[in-house]
Protein backbone atom coordinates (compact mmCIF):
# COMPACT_ATOMS: atom_id res chain seq x y z
CA UNK A 1 0.00 0.00 0.00
CA UNK A 2 3.27 2.23 0.92
CA UNK A 3 4.87 1.55 -2.42
CA UNK A 4 1.39 2.53 -4.76
CA UNK A 5 0.57 5.73 -2.24
CA UNK A 6 4.37 6.57 -2.97
CA UNK A 7 4.52 5.68 -6.76
CA UNK A 8 1.16 8.15 -7.12
CA UNK A 9 3.00 10.91 -5.19
CA UNK A 10 5.86 11.13 -6.93
CA UNK A 11 3.38 11.22 -10.32
CA UNK A 12 2.06 13.99 -9.27
CA UNK A 13 4.67 15.88 -7.97
CA UNK A 14 6.21 15.28 -11.56
CA UNK A 15 2.93 16.64 -13.01
CA UNK A 16 3.46 20.23 -10.50
CA UNK A 17 7.34 20.09 -11.61
CA UNK A 18 5.96 20.27 -15.45
CA UNK A 19 3.50 23.25 -14.67
CA UNK A 20 6.00 24.78 -13.36
CA UNK A 21 8.11 24.85 -16.40
CA UNK A 22 5.16 25.74 -18.38
CA UNK A 23 4.51 28.60 -16.10
CA UNK A 24 8.64 29.61 -16.44
CA UNK A 25 7.93 29.90 -19.96
CA UNK A 26 4.81 32.13 -20.18
CA UNK A 27 6.15 36.12 -20.48
CA UNK A 28 4.80 38.10 -18.33
CA UNK A 29 5.57 41.45 -18.79
CA UNK A 30 8.80 40.95 -16.99
CA UNK A 31 12.35 39.64 -17.77
CA UNK A 32 12.93 35.82 -16.92
CA UNK A 33 16.07 33.69 -17.65
CA UNK A 34 13.18 30.99 -18.03
CA UNK A 35 12.14 32.66 -21.67
CA UNK A 36 15.70 31.06 -22.87
CA UNK A 37 15.40 27.91 -21.39
CA UNK A 38 14.87 25.82 -24.46
CA UNK A 39 16.88 28.30 -27.09
CA UNK A 40 19.82 25.93 -28.61
CA UNK A 41 22.17 27.97 -30.28
CA UNK A 42 24.16 25.75 -33.53
CA UNK A 43 27.86 26.25 -32.13
CA UNK A 44 30.51 24.62 -34.44
CA UNK A 45 27.94 21.85 -35.85
CA UNK A 46 26.31 21.43 -32.63
CA UNK A 47 23.11 22.64 -31.16
CA UNK A 48 23.87 23.59 -27.46
CA UNK A 49 21.94 25.81 -24.98
CA UNK A 50 22.35 29.38 -24.96
CA UNK A 51 23.50 29.31 -21.53
CA UNK A 52 26.47 27.01 -22.63
CA UNK A 53 28.13 29.97 -24.91
CA UNK A 54 26.78 33.27 -23.17
CA UNK A 55 26.35 34.51 -19.75
CA UNK A 56 22.79 35.63 -19.34
CA UNK A 57 21.78 38.82 -17.39
CA UNK A 58 18.73 40.78 -16.35
CA UNK A 59 20.00 44.40 -15.73
CA UNK A 60 16.77 45.59 -15.45
CA UNK A 61 13.01 44.59 -14.79
CA UNK A 62 12.56 44.69 -18.76
CA UNK A 63 15.86 43.41 -20.40
CA UNK A 64 17.77 40.54 -20.72
CA UNK A 65 21.20 41.18 -21.29
CA UNK A 66 22.87 38.42 -23.32
CA UNK A 67 26.97 38.38 -23.61
CA UNK A 68 28.23 35.72 -26.14
CA UNK A 69 32.01 34.27 -24.90
CA UNK A 70 32.98 34.79 -29.07
CA UNK A 71 31.45 37.50 -30.61
CA UNK A 72 31.62 35.60 -33.88
CA UNK A 73 28.37 33.10 -32.36
CA UNK A 74 26.18 36.64 -31.90
CA UNK A 75 24.15 35.90 -35.31
CA UNK A 76 23.91 32.49 -34.48
CA UNK A 77 22.16 33.68 -30.88
CA UNK A 78 20.60 36.48 -32.76
CA UNK A 79 19.04 33.29 -35.44
CA UNK A 80 18.12 30.83 -32.80
CA UNK A 81 15.94 33.53 -30.66
CA UNK A 82 14.07 34.66 -33.89
CA UNK A 83 13.74 31.00 -34.88
CA UNK A 84 12.34 30.05 -31.06
CA UNK A 85 9.56 32.40 -31.83
CA UNK A 86 9.63 33.41 -28.00
CA UNK A 87 7.99 37.11 -29.03
CA UNK A 88 11.26 38.87 -28.21
CA UNK A 89 13.45 40.92 -31.28
CA UNK A 90 16.95 40.66 -29.94
CA UNK A 91 19.13 44.27 -30.53
CA UNK A 92 22.89 43.49 -30.80
CA UNK A 93 25.79 46.01 -30.77
CA UNK A 94 28.58 43.61 -31.73
CA UNK A 95 28.90 42.84 -28.36
CA UNK A 96 26.41 42.06 -25.57
CA UNK A 97 22.74 41.65 -26.82
CA UNK A 98 19.77 43.34 -25.64
CA UNK A 99 16.34 41.59 -25.40
CA UNK A 100 13.92 44.18 -24.35
CA UNK A 101 10.40 43.12 -22.67
CA UNK A 102 7.69 44.83 -23.89
CA UNK A 103 4.97 45.51 -21.93
CA UNK A 104 1.76 43.03 -22.73
CA UNK A 105 -1.39 43.95 -24.47
CA UNK A 106 -4.65 43.74 -22.32
CA UNK A 107 -5.20 41.03 -24.80
CA UNK A 108 -2.17 39.29 -24.85
CA UNK A 109 -2.71 39.26 -20.72
CA UNK A 110 -6.18 37.51 -21.75
CA UNK A 111 -4.46 35.34 -23.94
CA UNK A 112 -1.51 34.25 -21.74
CA UNK A 113 -4.11 33.76 -18.63
CA UNK A 114 -6.63 31.64 -21.07
CA UNK A 115 -3.23 29.37 -22.02
CA UNK A 116 -2.07 29.35 -18.14
CA UNK A 117 -5.43 28.18 -16.87
CA UNK A 118 -5.30 25.29 -20.17
CA UNK A 119 -1.86 24.41 -18.44
CA UNK A 120 -3.45 24.28 -15.50
CA UNK A 121 -6.11 21.91 -16.60
CA UNK A 122 -3.50 19.84 -17.92
CA UNK A 123 -1.62 19.21 -14.42
CA UNK A 124 -4.99 18.46 -12.84
CA UNK A 125 -5.71 15.78 -15.46
CA UNK A 126 -2.49 14.43 -15.08
CA UNK A 127 -2.99 14.16 -11.24
CA UNK A 128 -5.90 12.58 -11.45
CA UNK A 129 -4.79 9.87 -13.91
CA UNK A 130 -2.05 9.50 -11.51
CA UNK A 131 -5.31 8.45 -8.82
CA UNK A 132 -6.73 6.72 -11.69
CA UNK A 133 -3.55 4.45 -11.58
CA UNK A 134 -3.11 4.13 -7.84
CA UNK A 135 -6.68 3.12 -7.23
CA UNK A 136 -6.67 0.33 -10.51
CA UNK A 137 -3.93 -0.99 -8.43
CA UNK A 138 -5.38 -1.01 -4.85
CA UNK A 139 -8.73 -2.74 -6.47
CA UNK A 140 -6.32 -5.17 -8.20
CA UNK A 141 -4.62 -6.27 -4.85
CA UNK A 142 -7.97 -5.80 -3.21
CA UNK A 143 -8.59 -8.43 -5.61
CA UNK A 144 -5.95 -10.81 -5.72
CA UNK A 145 -6.45 -10.90 -1.86
CA UNK A 146 -2.93 -8.99 -1.11
CA UNK A 147 -5.20 -6.45 0.53
CA UNK A 148 -8.01 -6.42 3.12
CA UNK A 149 -11.10 -4.25 2.34
CA UNK A 150 -10.65 -2.36 5.21
CA UNK A 151 -7.03 -1.60 3.83
CA UNK A 152 -8.29 -0.70 0.31
CA UNK A 153 -10.60 1.52 1.16
CA UNK A 154 -8.02 3.43 3.87
CA UNK A 155 -5.71 3.36 0.81
CA UNK A 156 -8.50 4.89 -1.59
CA UNK A 157 -9.03 7.53 1.20
CA UNK A 158 -5.28 8.51 1.17
CA UNK A 159 -4.93 8.72 -2.16
CA UNK A 160 -7.99 10.50 -2.24
CA UNK A 161 -6.36 13.11 0.12
CA UNK A 162 -3.30 13.42 -2.11
CA UNK A 163 -5.03 13.93 -5.19
CA UNK A 164 -7.32 16.75 -3.43
CA UNK A 165 -4.22 18.45 -1.83
CA UNK A 166 -2.01 18.24 -5.35
CA UNK A 167 -5.09 19.96 -7.04
CA UNK A 168 -5.40 22.68 -4.58
CA UNK A 169 -1.71 23.36 -5.19
CA UNK A 170 -2.10 23.75 -8.79
CA UNK A 171 -4.87 26.17 -8.04
CA UNK A 172 -3.13 28.07 -5.98
CA UNK A 173 -0.22 28.44 -8.70
CA UNK A 174 -2.73 29.06 -11.70
CA UNK A 175 -4.32 31.66 -9.45
CA UNK A 176 -1.06 33.70 -8.20
CA UNK A 177 0.12 33.42 -11.87
CA UNK A 178 -3.06 34.81 -13.17
CA UNK A 179 -2.50 38.01 -10.40
CA UNK A 180 0.84 38.45 -11.90
CA UNK A 181 0.22 38.18 -15.31
CA UNK A 182 -2.81 40.76 -14.93
CA UNK A 183 -1.01 43.09 -13.04
CA UNK A 184 -0.02 46.30 -15.19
Amino acid sequence: MDAITRDATQKMEKSLEALKNQFGKLRTGRASLNLLDDIRVDYYGQMVPLNQVATLGIPEPRLITIAPWEASIIPAIEKAIDKANIGLNPVSDGKLIRLPIPALSEERRKDLVKSLKGHGEDARVSVRHARRDAMDLVKKQEKDSALTEDDAKKAGTIIQKLTDDFIAKIDAMVQTKEKEIMQV
